[in-house]
């Protein structure tokens, strides 16, 4: 017995054919092995008490060139460029995957009621959104970032959350969630307009299934492939306005960012030490590329028009 063909088999099909969609998604396994073994590398550290290796300075050998020792060079204090580059992935993903933390729930729920129940409830969702963003974002995430910092670093009840998270990746993260939820939510307002007057919440209404377990239980998964394909587009976003954060130095000052390597690197460059300048950014180019191109191929495979397309062509 064949079992039946679903949204997300059409897609794994539709993406096995595009070869760029692959390769994409090859390298994207790349980086988050390299994520894993920078994130043991950090944790063993941490637990043991010890500096990490990318931290120790050794300034018998600061700003070499790439070699075998270092294939990647050393910074100025003699820190291998490599290293600091596979932490900075690692911060790159927490970034990422910290900030949805905030954007998917805020920008669903807000979504999802204002959709649904229509009326004052969206016009009040609406005007939130429209005024946070109608303020220029760079802006309000440097005054949020600034804000959640200065509160972590007075208060002693998040001295213990800063053992494990840090304080400049906290503000960002935070300043990022709370000004980046407007995209989702109005994607997710659209959805809920369209299917509240579908066949299916019309009968689940008859039978006197409450407002919520409609919105949740029957039309939720109508559209989790959605915040499935904005999670993956707006995940190069964060990287890169992390490393704009960091540039203006309002980004993470005490790990290796991307960013912080790129604004630190500049002062060398004059000096001709490219390596470390390069090193970031490459590393930082290819992953925002790949997410890039695997979420507009994944934007296209989960078009509900695939079921469609694909009888036809059978």
């Amino acid at each position: 017995m064949n079992t039946p063909d679903t949204l997300w088999r059409i897609a794994w099909r539709q993406l096995r054919r595009k070869r760029l969609a692959m390769v994409c998604l090859a390298i994207l396994g790349v980086y988050a092995a390299v994520w894993v073994y920078a994130e043991t590398q950090f944790w063993s550290a941490r637990l043991r008490g010890v500096i990490p290796a990318y931290k120790q300075s050794h300034y018998d050998i600061r700003n070499q060139p790439p070699s075998l020792a270092h294939p990647l060079g050393t910074n100025y204090a003699g820190r291998d460029n490599l290293g600091q580059m596979i932490q900075g992935t690692r911060i790159a993903f927490e970034i990422g995957l910290l900030t949805s933390l905030i954007v998917i729930p805020i920008g669903f729920a807000l979504g999802a009621v204002a959709g649904y129940f229509g009326r004052k409830v969206d016009t009040a969702v609406v005007y939130l959104y429209s005024v946070v963003d109608s303020v220029p974002g760079i802006l309000l995430i440097m005054a949020i970032a600034y804000v959640v910092r200065g509160a972590v670093e007075r208060s002693e009840a998040m001295q213990a959350v800063t053992r494990y998270v840090d304080a400049g990746l906290l503000a960002v993260c935070v300043g990022m969630g709370f000004t980046g939820w407007v995209g989702l939510c109005r994607l997710i307002r659209a959805e809920y307009m369209k299917h509240r007057e579908r066949q299916y919440v019309l009968a689940a209404r008859a039978l006197g299934v409450s407002d919520f377990a409609i919105m949740l239980r029957h039309i939720a998964p109508n559209v989790l492939h959605l915040i499935i394909i904005n999670f993956t587009l707006r995940f190069p976003g964060l990287v890169l306005t992390e490393a704009v954060l960091s540039y203006l130095g309002v980004g993470i000052a005490n790990e290796p960012s991307w960013g912080a390597i790129i604004n630190d690197a500049k002062q060398r460059l004059w000096l001709g030490n490219w390596w470390e300048l390069g090193g970031a950014t490459a590393a930082m180019f290819f992953l925002v590329l790949a997410l890039n191109l695997f979420g507009d191929a994944l934007r296209d495979a989960l078009d509900p028009k695939l079921r469609t397309a694909e009888a036809k062509t059978a």
